[in-house]
């Protein structure tokens, strides 16, 4: 699947040292981002208006120019501001009493779900893109592609995956805790399952159309804000996600040659099978989370798309605990579904 740069002077083990370093430094930055409101508004408001100004200055002959690159970035940017408003804008009045928080503005919970949506379009679009090209081998835009029918079969995942985001009026604020103050985002009806299947298609993405970056922006990129979903940041993925790519954009975009020339660049083996096989696996995932969508919307009569879908499902139950103001809420919901 992946080919290390020996020639360069690359060994399996800085090859797999840099990988590591690259999911650590993802992890650690997103635990700081989503812990300190201050180093939230400095990683994501300040730091990238600085980073601006040396792109498009200093470092325009050097850095990535295409389209798709400069949309990545700050489709990034936008989510994790957008989402630090979400958590933290606040009106209060001259006694310090909190008026009302945008949090609990209805209307401004489309936008989660709207900036996800558009982040997975954008690689929908690349990845028909590249496969109406029918590159084989050749140099696109700074990457040797391989076109073929996994860019349309990952394509239509992509398609899927969007059908799939269920429940974002239920997005809500994490409650403040002796152990954990970052009151991050939470949609309880992001599931591990979506998630996954999310994963599996965006990676196939990644392989498809930057097959010499998908090794850190795949794999690392990836499991990184997994991780954190599934342990010390339960039920935030989506915020996880935006923090660690935005700073991932960021760095790619003012050190391109990481990934791209000496001892720490990693390339496709340019295989059709496996590029097939990642392909298929990541549509028939999101094939296999559409049908359980489905059969949960026939069943339980609710729509995904005005309401939550899976609130009767433990995991949904567990994230919604963390809520603010859901402990009561909560013990209810169990009670009402624990015969099922």
């Amino acid at each position: 699947m992946f080919t290390f740069n020996y020639a360069a002077g690359a060994t399996t083990f800085s090859a797999l040292g840099m990988w590591l370093v690259v999911l650590a430094a993802l992890f650690l930055f997103n635990e700081f981002s989503r812990r300190s409101k201050a180093g939230a508004f400095f990683s994501f408001i300040i730091l990238p208006a600085v980073l601006s100004v040396l792109w498009f200055t200093v470092l325009k002959d050097k850095t990535y120019t295409d389209w798709f690159h400069v949309a990545k970035v700050y489709s990034a940017l936008a989510g994790c501001i957008g989402f630090w408003m979400i958590r933290h804008y606040q009106k209060k009045d001259k006694e310090g009493n909190v008026l009302w928080r945008l949090a609990d503005k209805k209307w401004i919970l489309a936008f989660p779900p709207l900036i996800l949506a558009i982040n997975i379009a954008e690689a929908v679009a690349r990845d028909f893109q590249i496969g109406s090209l029918g590159l084989q081998q050749q140099m696109f835009e700074g990457q040797v592609m391989l076109s073929g029918s996994w860019n349309y079969m990952n394509g239509i995942a992509g398609i899927i995956n969007i059908i799939t985001i269920t429940g974002w009026f239920g997005i809500t604020i994490r409650k403040v805790t002796a152990k954990d103050k970052s009151q991050d985002m939470l949609w309880p009806d992001m599931l591990w399952f979506w998630i996954i299947a999310y994963d599996l298609w965006n990676f196939s993405y990644t392989y498809n159309c930057l097959p010499g970056h998908a090794w850190y922006c795949g794999l690392a990129l990836l499991l990184a804000p997994t991780l954190c979903a599934f342990t010390l940041g339960k039920g935030a993925w989506l915020q996880h996600r935006a923090h660690t790519l935005a700073i991932w954009c960021m760095f790619a975009q003012t050190f391109p040659h990481f990934q791209d020339v000496g001892k720490y660049a990693v390339n496709s083996t340019y295989n059709p099978s496996i590029y097939f096989a990642v392909g298929l696996v990541a549509l028939l995932a999101n094939v296999a989370v559409l049908g359980y969508m489905v059969y949960k919307v026939v069943k339980t009569k609710r729509n995904p798309y005005t309401g939550e879908l899976y609130t009767d499902l433990a995991a949904y139950q567990e994230v919604k605990a963390l809520a603010e103001g859901n402990d009561h809420n909560n013990k209810k919901l169990k009670a009402a579904h624990s015969y099922k």
